[in-house]
């Protein structure tokens, strides 16, 4: 490689890192407690009993969480993968900003009410919503989307730039006989390689997970509204289908599988005449990739059942290989103990680029990718 390129490449990474390296480390520090957020969520304090999940009536639940919130409609449902516990929110509309939700929760396996912290409030949330959108909204995700794909260009670049940069020197060594600014250099470049696969799978995901608001819409353009059209609606004035019903029918429709969110008429998610239910599979791949059935609102009949597009799919596979929650404690541990290291690594990159601020046209010859 020659110098030219080098220090081109040198150019790419040093920007590139610049420009996205607050925002990195802002994704970094948000998503240490996300990747603990079931040991640190609330403790719900199920009640011991032999009932199996899904044993009491949602239909009840629902009527409760109106009689609570007089005015307010229920957008949706959702229940919870690890345990048996249902979300019913409230909102003043059926289009209402998810933000504003007030959340009922209850145990589907005895009906009774659980009182927990809204899901929308605390310390975790804040986290959630720094790290997925700056409290910014769509806008906010896609240019959290932006920074991932900087980053991802700092990674390569970084790559690239090892070799040349550290060919000197046995893998692993960090010198500490010499100046601060050398040593923090070999930590950064020790960190950065042994982070490297980890980092570069996280980043690329994240980038993917920022496409989830066109996918959805791409979804309810195109898939829903062909589900829709496969049976014409009852559309019976005045007539709705019990939520147990649709629920029973669904479950008898595909099953083998976990109903995880319903969404009622009205919302983005069904159409004014049906309601969307979305399952998931029992093995820890089909867990996580969505399964759409359309259900009339009139009749509760199941009309439409159909895997999602490629694009969603690929959405949904991404998310646990972003957040490391599908292998247990030991598996968060590991995924915590390398999103710590990579702090240490964009800490350092910055302070090696301030620290060589006064000598910025010796750069290629000092031999540091980050500066």
């Amino acid at each position: 490689m020659t110098r030219r390129v080098v220090r081109a490449w040198v150019w790419l990474h040093r920007w590139s890192s610049l420009i996205c390296t607050l925002f990195a480390l802002l994704l970094c520090l948000t998503g240490l407690p996300l990747i603990f957020k079931d040991e640190l969520g609330p403790d719900l304090k199920l009640a011991a009993t032999t009932a199996p999940p899904g044993s009491a009536s949602v239909d009840s639940m629902i009527a409760r969480v109106l009689a609570a919130r007089p005015g307010e409609v229920v957008p949706y449902l959702f229940y919870d993968r690890e345990h048996p516990i249902l979300k019913v929110p409230t909102a003043a509309s059926m289009t209402a900003d998810p933000a504003s939700f007030h959340y009922q929760v209850f145990d589907t396996r005895t009906g009774l009410q659980i009182e927990i912290p809204q899901p929308n409030e605390g310390f975790l949330y804040v986290m959630t919503r720094l790290h997925l959108d700056l409290f910014g909204g769509v806008p906010g995700t896609l240019f959290l989307g932006f920074m991932g794909l900087l980053l991802v260009v700092a990674i390569v670049s970084g790559v690239v730039l090892y070799g040349p940069f550290t060919r000197r020197l046995a893998f692993g060594v960090v010198r500490t006989d010499g100046s601060r600014w050398r040593t923090w250099l070999d930590l950064h470049n020790l960190l950065g390689i042994v982070t490297l696969a980890w980092f570069g799978v996280v980043s690329f995901t994240g980038v993917i997970n920022t496409l989830a608001a066109p996918i959805e819409l791409a979804w309810q353009a195109n898939q829903l509204v062909e589900m829709a059209a496969q049976a014409k609606p009852a559309e019976i004035e005045g007539q709705r289908a019990s939520t147990d019903a649709v629920l029973r029918d669904v479950r008898a429709a595909v099953p083998g599988m976990n109903v995880m969110t319903v969404a009622f008429p009205g919302t983005p998610f069904a159409t004014p005449s049906h309601v969307a239910i979305f399952l998931t599979g029992n093995t820890p791949i089909t867990s996580r990739i969505l399964k759409p059935a359309l259900a009339d609102a009139s009749t509760g009949q199941v009309v439409s059942v159909r895997d999602m597009p490629w694009y969603a799919t690929a959405l949904f596979m991404s998310q646990p290989l972003h957040f490391g929650d599908y292998g247990g404690l030991p598996l968060k541990i590991i995924w915590a103990l390398l999103d710590i290291a990579t702090i240490v690594v964009l800490i350092s990159g910055l302070y090696l680029w301030w620290a060589k601020r006064p000598q910025r046209g010796a750069d290629a010859e000092a031999g540091s990718p980050a500066s």
